[in-house]
């Protein structure tokens, strides 16, 4: 989203000169975002949890049953004989050749699928082999070295719930007058990474702060963390900072001894490489899943909720609820943070395997500006919100193509430019600008305290105004 800063209305009517339709220009982009679990509901000890657990127990307990009374049936049914009489060789020999056509293509049958059963383990063995790097773990020693250093993450959230009405009585409050609405709790869980054994925690932003979801409630009220233990030790944990741009936060309890992950280089992986991912899917009863396989693209270029993200694509299982969790190389190594899933649904396709990743190698800078400065330091600003004149609205509203401004923030680099609302924004440094995306790829590419100079058109006369860049510091 092009500035995330509230609209400031002080200048209507101050281009009276402007022709009726450009005034009446807006639009406004739809949002929404992926893979965050929340429930009004959720709780680490959740009975329908228990519930759904037991009822897959017993789903997976009659496959068994069903597999283990055909191998039963093998071992007793037919060759019953052998288990009760000792046979000499000759006798043996001349059951031998008794045996007949139908007995000899049963026997061929049974050694086929024996063969076709082994062939199917080796050639899922292989695949991990031939995607694995070189000197990697096994698998489960993977996981044995990384576990320790995973947690859950259980955020509260709090929001106010519309009032409803009817015929002039509040819903919620009878006859009160209330229009305001109730107070509402939910609760959301995620999955995190052990950073120092002092008890940093990097997780997702979006686990600990809502802008996206239908509720849009803003900061959690409260965190805490969960350890990977037996015990499952709790803390309550401190929003250290949090970045919406990148999806990234870090978390502080306090807590000493714990077990660091140990991070690997993004930069070294390979399209076709090994990953395993670790996080709690639907919440912690089904905590530490873990789940593997390769690395299915790097550098994909993706877009979440407006946002435009550099991420690894990965094939491995990850669920709501992994979100903050990690991705680990063939070294037990975090070489990426769980991110984001393309939905069940795209379009009128049906998907899956497709889950993205946040690259270490890129999030490190950005967790560090977080523990220091508590923000991003350095990434620049205009202070306005706008919105893409497309060249049917340029037609239809008689106004040129570029970026319509519909609020500037007072005391923001653009409003010390001399930038209005009713402004269009056409060029940034002599390039032009068509919409939104290719005005905030400009603006990224300079640094907080730039001067930059902007081409903005006002009631039918193209200007150029000078514009300092300022540093976004985000409200944590």
């Amino acid at each position: 989203m092009f500035d995330n800063n509230n609209k400031n209305n002080n200048y209507e009517g101050l281009y009276q000169n402007h022709e009726s339709d450009y005034n009446n220009f807006y639009d406004a982009p739809d949002s929404n975002y992926v893979n965050f679990n929340s429930d009004s509901n959720q709780h680490k000890n959740n009975g329908g949890g228990k519930k759904f657990l037991k009822f897959v127990a017993g789903v997976a307990a009659l496959a068994i049953v069903s597999v283990s009374s055909i191998e039963i049936y093998k071992m007793f049914g037919k060759g019953s004989s052998d288990w009760t009489s000792s046979e000499s060789d000759a006798s043996i020999t001349h059951e031998a050749s008794s045996l007949t056509d139908s007995d000899i293509s049963s026997s061929q049958a049974s050694s086929s699928s024996s063969s076709s059963s082994s062939a199917s383990v080796n050639s899922t063995a292989n695949w991990i082999n031939m995607a694995a790097p070189e000197n990697a773990l096994s698998i489960p020693e993977i996981v044995e070295k990384a576990v320790p250093s995973v947690v859950g993450i259980s955020a509260t959230f709090e929001y106010t719930a519309p009032t409803q009405s009817y015929w002039g009585f509040g819903f919620y409050n009878y006859g009160s007058g209330d229009t305001n609405g109730q107070k509402q709790k939910i609760t959301g869980t995620g999955t995190g990474i052990v950073m120092t054994e002092d008890g940093y925690i990097i997780t997702n932003a979006h686990c600990v702060y809502d802008n996206e979801s239908d509720y849009k409630a803003g900061k959690a009220v409260s965190v805490s963390v969960v350890m990977a233990d037996d015990a499952e030790t709790e803390y309550e944990a401190q929003i250290v900072g949090y970045d919406l741009e990148t999806d990234l936060a870090v978390l502080k309890i306090d807590a000493t001894g714990l077990t660091p992950a140990e991070f690997g280089n993004s930069d070294d992986l390979r399209v076709g490489e090994l990953v395993i991912a670790i996080g709690n899917p639907l919440g912690f009863e089904l905590q530490n899943t873990v789940t593997c396989g390769i690395v299915s693209a790097l550098n994909r270029e993706v877009t979440i909720n407006e946002k435009d993200m550099t991420l690894i694509q990965t094939d491995a299982a990850i669920n709501s609820g992994n979100s903050g969790g990690p991705l680990l190389n063939g070294y037990g190594q975090v070489v990426g943070i769980n991110s984001a899933k393309m939905s069940s649904t795209y379009g009128s396709a049906s998907v899956e395997g497709l889950g993205f990743s946040i690259p270490i190698s890129d999030a490190k800078e950005i967790l560090e500006d977080l523990i220091n400065n508590g923000y991003v330091t350095g990434r620049p600003q205009f202070g306005i919100t706008g919105v893409t004149v497309s060249e049917a609205d340029a037609s239809h509203y008689n106004m040129p193509q570029g970026v319509y401004v519909y609020g500037v923030t007072e005391g923001s680099a653009a409003y010390e430019a001399g930038i209005r609302q009713g402004d269009v924004i056409t060029a940034v440094e002599g390039t032009e600008i068509t919409d939104m995306d290719s005005l905030n790829t400009i603006k990224n590419q300079y640094n907080a305290g730039d001067t930059i100079t902007i081409t903005i058109f006002r009631a039918g006369e193209k200007m150029d105004v000078s514009l300092t860049l300022q540093e976004v510091r985000q409200e944590n």
